[in-house]
């Protein structure tokens, strides 16, 4: 069975340039990494759940607010892990220095029989759609991409 997420592309516009609202995870594996390894808010969902009420329900549970609006729902894209991510794209503005993540518990460090928890977002940020293409997981860029044709 293929795994899928679902999300929100939060996007705005400030002085006429086309901004989107990106999360980057938290937890020691992703530590040093940035260009490709930002994400649009989301998280997985099973075939017999609504894909934009799970898509929501990331959003808050990833960066501590809910989101509301006119959800414009985008074609899905395919990473490279085979995951399909169903996305939504909403204008909107938040606060990225206020995200408040859940967090998440692994063994940490490996094979040491102790438990850490983390962050599943250590930050967030607002990008023009040019960087934002080179932050975002290669397989997210084309919900950017349509995202710029839309608006």
């Amino acid at each position: 069975m293929t795994k899928q997420s679902a999300g929100i592309l939060l996007y705005r516009h400030k002085n006429g340039l086309l901004q989107v609202f990106l999360v980057h995870p938290g937890g020691p594996f992703f530590r040093k990494k940035d260009d490709g390894a930002w994400s649009v808010p989301k998280g997985e969902f099973t075939d017999d759940e609504d894909a934009l009420a799970a898509a929501k329900r990331e959003f808050e549970e990833e960066v501590g607010k809910p989101v509301t609006g006119d959800f414009i729902k985008l074609q899905p894209v395919k990473q490279k892990s085979g995951k399909v991510v169903h996305a939504w794209a909403v204008e909107g503005d938040i606060d990225h220095e206020t995200i408040v993540s859940n967090t998440f518990e692994i063994e940490w460090p490996p094979r040491s029989g102790k438990r850490a928890s983390f962050p599943e977002i250590d930050r967030a940020g607002w990008f023009s759609a040019d960087v934002a293409k080179l932050k975002i997981i290669p397989g997210q860029v084309g919900l950017i991409d349509e995202l710029e044709k839309l608006t």
